[in-house]
């Protein structure tokens, strides 16, 4: 079967208003009509411009047809694609006796009936907070959706829809909108809306998987001597015991307080030593006194390079 360029046929664009494929239908009718045309092969061109005109008047099934796209050439082999079906039955006919070619019927069926196919599938993404994927959370989203006009064309319109977020949900997962896709021709239901997930930065928080990060900067005596730190998790503060000698980069594990679900992560703790600025004589004395009775060369496991 091949494939037909209806909008070459009578020579239009696909932009070509309502109006415009009227106009030319009559030019080109008058033109080879085969009652009075001297043009050569005018019966042939006259039943193709008939089948043509058939598809680009009815703005369902130029809506139809336009699905298709414009990856085809003409003439070239086509093969309807998965999904697409007709209802049967006559729809009226461009012209008396008209001959529709296999093409059209494989789209239409027979003489005209509409075609009936499940719109496509949207996808778009959705940012959410660290904690909305935590604890779950309804969003109500603002959302471009399409929409058919009367024409049959698509247009687009903003509406708000309340989507639900799953408790524990991770980035680049999906939340299915049934219905909320490209509508359908015919009597065949629109698609569905994908939104894949995407979580935001957070400014204490690096999420890795379902495991959580966090840097807890210390004292240098609390990591010397160690102390109880409460430590903000997700879920709520926790109190955590730093061991003595403690450096910076070492790292504690709280099993399961990072992101739930089936298998819920853990949240680690890491260590950072802040040291207090020594913006004072007094903070300088002491800094002096540390390095005369510490004695502490953080560098001599180097030797002598």
């Amino acid at each position: 079967m091949r494939y037909k360029d209806y909008y070459a046929t009578m020579g239009l664009e696909r932009s070509a208003s309502t109006e415009d494929i009227k106009r030319a239908y009559r030019r080109l009718a008058r033109k080879y009509h085969p009652d009075v045309s001297k043009e050569k092969g005018a019966e042939e061109r006259f039943k193709e411009l008939g089948e043509a005109y058939e598809v680009l008047r009815d703005p369902e099934k130029r809506a139809a047809y336009d699905q298709l796209g414009s990856q085809w050439q003409s003439e070239q082999d086509f093969t309807p694609p998965p999904g697409w079906q007709t209802s049967g039955g006559a729809h009226g006919q461009a012209f008396n006796g008209a001959q529709f070619s296999d093409f059209f019927e494989s789209l239409f069926g027979g003489r005209g009936g509409r075609a009936a196919m499940r719109g496509e599938d949207e996808y778009a993404q959705l940012t959410v907070t660290l904690e909305e994927a935590y604890q779950g959370a309804t969003r109500a989203v603002r959302l471009t959706v399409p929409q058919r006009d009367r024409r049959g064309q698509l247009t687009h319109e903003v509406r708000t829809l309340n989507v639900r977020i799953p408790k524990g949900i991770q980035a680049g997962q999906q939340i299915r909108l049934s219905g909320q896709g490209n509508p359908g021709m015919g009597q065949a239901g629109a698609g569905d809306l994908y939104l894949e997930i995407q979580i935001a930065p957070h400014p204490l928080y690096r999420l890795d998987g379902r495991d959580l990060y966090l840097t807890v900067p210390v004292t240098p005596w609390e990591a010397a001597l160690g102390a109880k730190l409460k430590v903000p998790t997700l879920g709520g503060p926790v109190e955590v015991r730093l061991p003595p000698g403690s450096q910076t980069g070492h790292k504690l594990r709280l099993k399961g307080r990072g992101m739930g679900g089936s298998n819920p992560g853990d949240q680690y703790v890491l260590i950072e030593i802040i040291n207090p600025r020594a913006d004072s004589e007094r903070a300088q004395d002491l800094y002096r006194q540390m390095a005369r009775e510490l004695a502490f060369d953080p560098r001599a496991h180097w030797g002598t390079v």
